[in-house]
């Protein structure tokens, strides 16, 4: 489990040449800012179950997450109708920042894609000396080109959007640290094991009939 640390500046970290040029207008590659910021969902609006993540990108507790225990919850309880799953952004440092606003950028259709992409990469961008230079790579096997994700990261709206979901979060819910879940009244803190997921989520069921 990853805990809350203090988010500096991203611009202070990475974009010394990047922070003085001018603001640089969406492209065709990225997401304008209503899309990117609207909330990220996979499920039935219909779905009589709601549970809420909150992850960072950078997180290896959260990525170990996705690889081994999202894929049976989405096979069993979203794909059958019975759960809605919405991924929200806590970022515990500036890369997992950075990469969240890449993901955002790509846009709604492509974005679950690559939070997958960025997870599974996780070790190649979040540990090395060139973050921006690393994503960038990453990116591109999602379609999003260099200048793409020079834009997004100059993209102070996203950042901001960002930065007061997780506070939101810290305040409704509580959220110290990565991943966290939250699922009716229910805060699940840590990456519980499928069986555990399954026993919560059923009977949440039970009470929403």
């Amino acid at each position: 489990m990853y805990r809350l640390v203090v988010m500096r500046p991203l611009f202070a970290l990475f974009f010394i040449g990047l922070a003085a040029a001018a603001p640089m207008p969406a492209t065709a590659g990225i997401a304008g800012n209503e899309e990117a910021t609207e909330e990220k969902v996979i499920g039935s609006e219909k779905a009589p179950v709601t549970m809420i993540e909150y992850a960072s990108l950078g997180c290896p507790h959260c990525a170990a997450f996705h690889h081994d225990t999202y894929p049976k919850i989405k096979k069993e309880y979203i794909d059958t109708g019975k759960l809605r799953m919405i991924f929200r952004d806590f970022p515990l440092g500036t890369p997992a920042l950075a990469a969240a606003m890449v993901a955002r950028c790509s846009g709604s259709t492509r974005y679950f894609g690559f939070v997958d992409l960025l997870f599974r990469s996780q070790a190649q961008w979040s540990r090395s000396e060139d973050v921006v230079g690393e994503l960038t790579k990453v990116a591109r096997f999602g379609g999003m080109s260099g200048t793409d994700v020079q834009a997004c990261l100059q993209n102070q709206h996203l950042l901001n959007s960002i930065q007061a979901g997780a506070k939101k979060a810290q305040e409704e819910h509580k959220i110290r640290s990565t991943p966290s879940f939250v699922i009716g009244d229910e805060t699940i803190p840590g990456a519980a094991d499928y069986e555990e997921f399954s026993k919560i989520i059923e009977n949440a069921l039970k009470e929403a009939q």
